[in-house]
């Protein structure tokens, strides 16, 4: 792993951001809980998505579907026979792996040597073998013909490649033959809501049906943190629109997306448009907005016009009409959709690489997290510089008085530059403290976290103050 990505771990266990799940009895792998300061991050960026997506579009709605669903619905949608990775078992170690991803990482590990044009050979045999008629056959043979050894007992022993489905099945009800799965994303429960709330929101198309909710994956290789989990959560839009509108509507949405992400203070340099390679079964267009992780440029959100397949398949197996009837047309029609789907936990995992600084104050050196204000755990701390002439029950006061504005943390114990750093390790992005002046005159300090520059500020003009300097944030104040 990745020297940066090693210490976001660290950093994010020590402050509270991320731990391993079920840690106490040996953790599970690639399965991980929010801690305080972490659920408060996560939720941040929810609520920001949401602003964007649904309350600053007036042809955008939300829903909240089940993560069970009737198991035709994925026989309809293709998961239960299509949703598969392919899977080789190296014999020596009896570690399993994916075996596009093998290539993938010989390739990767070709360009890291300087073999660039070796690399790019193996990313086309590797590109053509996904798009050929047996991709298990052709994937094995690259393997072999690379001689690429297992990563983990460096044998050449493998087994041939085969398919396994993603999707965990479960028991509904007590009978053991009714089974059930773990949606494997959240699309689904939108498309098949599609007509309750398009009718019940009184909706004409074009228009959207916003979600974010829990989806599962029995991922043959979960790794890179909170990158590829096997529960995970997902932030998508499905926007429905007549046959012939899509192309304007995908590059609007792209043109959003890439926005939205740069407001959240990551750096444009460090995000890019990837065209698929390969498009799914359902799409016609296809682009990744990727980030560069300390792992190399990965995929972070889709963008896919996804035609009329998933209401026309819904419509076919469930019997039910799906079509829309458009009053000032007067045609009916099934609809095309363009989507949006984004991982929150890579969003998270980006906002962390991107935010993470080390740097030297007065020659002290430091950890920071710069975080947009408005995504950080904490927006502010409240000190009181000694634990006595009144300062801690005047913190305590202002304390209160902006925890009607925002999250706040309050913190007497230790110096100052360790209740600092602590702030700064965990992306608060002001510090307020009451001291001596403060009792006299009113004032207190507002430092900023970036700069370490410090304020004077009326006590009662500090919330303001806040939000401006909130909404003027860029990273590295460019």
């Amino acid at each position: 792993m990745p020297d940066l990505l090693d210490k976001i771990v660290s950093l994010a266990k020590q402050r509270g951001l991320i731990f391993q799940s079920s840690e106490i009895y040996g953790g599970m792998a690639a399965i991980y809980d929010y801690g305080p300061l972490g659920v408060e991050l996560k939720r941040n960026v929810k609520e920001r998505w949401w602003q964007a997506m649904v309350y600053q579009n007036d042809d955008v709605v939300g829903l909240d579907a089940a993560i069970m669903m009737h198991p035709e619905v994925w026989k309809a949608s293709g998961h239960l026979d299509a949703f598969n990775d392919p899977m080789i078992d190296d014999r020596q170690s009896g570690h399993r792996y994916r075996a596009d991803e093998l290539i993938e990482e010989h390739a990767a590990s070709l360009r890291s040597d300087g073999e660039d044009e070796e690399a790019a050979r193996v990313e086309e045999q590797l590109a053509e073998a996904r798009r050929a008629d047996d991709p298990n056959e052709a994937f094995y043979d690259i393997i072999h013909e690379e001689e690429i050894r297992g990563p983990d007992s460096g044998a050449f022993d493998w087994t041939a490649v085969r398919n396994f489905n993603l999707m965990f099945a479960s028991n509904y009800g007590p009978a053991s033959d009714s089974t059930v799965y773990l949606r494997p994303e959240t699309a689904q429960g939108i498309f098949v809501n599609f007509r309750n709330a398009q009718e019940t929101a009184r909706q004409h198309l074009p228009f959207g049906i916003a979600q974010i909710g829990k989806a599962f994956r029995n991922e043959i290789v979960a790794r890179q943190f909170v990158f590829r989990t096997r529960e995970f959560e997902q932030m998508e839009m499905q926007y429905f629109l007549k046959p012939g509108e899509e192309e304007d509507a995908f590059q609007r949405w792209k043109e959003k997306r890439m926005n939205w992400h740069v407001e959240n203070g990551v750096r444009p340099e460090r995000l890019r448009w990837h065209a698929h390679d390969q498009l799914s079964h359902y799409a016609v267009a296809a682009e990744d907005i990727q980030y560069q992780f300390p792992m190399g440029w990965k995929e972070l959100e889709g963008l896919h016009s996804r035609t009329d397949f998933d209401l026309e398949q819904h419509e076919e197996h469930s019997g039910k009409k799906m079509s829309y009837y458009d009053p000032w047309e007067e045609e009916r029609y099934t609809p095309y959709v363009v989507e949006t789907s984004a991982g929150l936990d890579r969003t998270i995992l980006m906002l962390l690489c991107d935010a993470y600084t080390e740097d030297e104050i007065s020659g002290d050196e430091r950890t920071v997290l710069q975080l947009h204000p408005e995504l950080a755990p904490y927006r502010a701390a409240v000190f009181p510089l000694v634990k006595k002439e009144g300062m801690p029950e005047r913190a305590h006061e202002i304390e209160r008085d902006l925890r009607q504005h925002f999250n706040v943390m309050y913190d007497e114990r230790g110096s100052m530059g360790k209740r600092y750093r602590r702030m700064d390790e965990a992306g608060t992005p002001f510090c307020i403290t009451v001291d001596g002046q403060t009792m006299e005159d009113g004032t207190v300090t507002v430092r900023d976290r970036d700069t370490t520059e410090q304020d004077r500020v009326p006590a009662e003009n500090v919330a303001t103050y806040i939000f401006d300097a909130s909404r003027g944030w860029t990273p590295d104040g460019a």
